[in-house]
């Protein structure tokens, strides 16, 4: 029932979240931003940041792929890429408590962005929705994105819609030139009738809704 309209391409999204051991985080984003330049040599890394606000010792990646035959290919080549095996893998698997892994695709009216400048903070939000998917709730979900836009104090970087993982799932990424600004931001737009008619509307369809400040590692393309 989750599946619905998407870009009219193949392409999709590996978001992969781990939990990293408290007193190993440290350890482990150092070992990331030196040796991740091993995997993505093998393909496109959207995105790589670390929680700040919302959860803790937790690293969020974003991989891109043309379809699900070229992310078979990478996984293969990966797992017989001994310099990513050796120096990265095997170091930081003792690290790890947890991993989880979703495929997702944007969703139909949004392209993936860009913030204007670099030293800003990313912030993860997830809209767990009622069955039924976009046909259900696309349309008064997109509304309400858009009204956050209008407002002009935050930047939409991507919309996901999950294919694989829990469904009925949306994923927006946002990006804000700090924590505070995002806060005044957030003021604001909470006394904006058109964000409040919105938002009034969508959630009606919304199960549950959470959120994390992300900061971008230094690997990240998106900073």
């Amino acid at each position: 029932l989750a599946t619905g309209p998407r870009q009219n391409n193949g392409i999709f999204y590996e978001i992969r979240t781990y939990d990293i051991k408290p007193a190993k985080m440290k350890e482990f984003l150092e070992l990331a931003n030196k040796h991740f330049h091993l995997r993505t040599a093998h393909s496109e890394l959207v995105g790589f940041w670390y929680t700040d606000l919302g959860a803790l010792n937790k690293v969020f990646h974003v991989w891109k792929y043309d379809n699900f035959a070229h992310r078979t290919a990478v996984r293969h080549a990966l797992a017989n890429d001994k310099d990513w095996q050796g120096k990265f893998i095997s170091v930081v698997l003792p690290m790890i408590e947890k991993q989880h892994n979703e495929v997702a695709y944007l969703v139909p009216w949004c392209q993936l962005g860009k913030p204007p400048k670099e030293g800003g903070v990313y912030e993860w939000v997830t809209f767990q929705m009622k069955p039924g998917g976009p046909a259900l709730w696309g349309k008064a979900f997109q509304a309400a994105v858009n009204a956050h836009i209008n407002t002009g104090y935050t930047r939409l970087i991507g919309v996901f819609h999950t294919e694989y993982g829990l469904l009925n799932t949306v994923h927006v990424l946002w990006w804000n030139e700090s924590p505070d600004h995002r806060a005044a931001g957030r003021h604001s737009a909470h006394e904006d009738a058109r964000v409040v008619a919105a938002v009034r509307d969508s959630v009606r369809f919304l199960e549950s809704q959470q959120n994390v400040l992300l900061i971008p590692m230094q690997c990240s393309p998106l900073k």
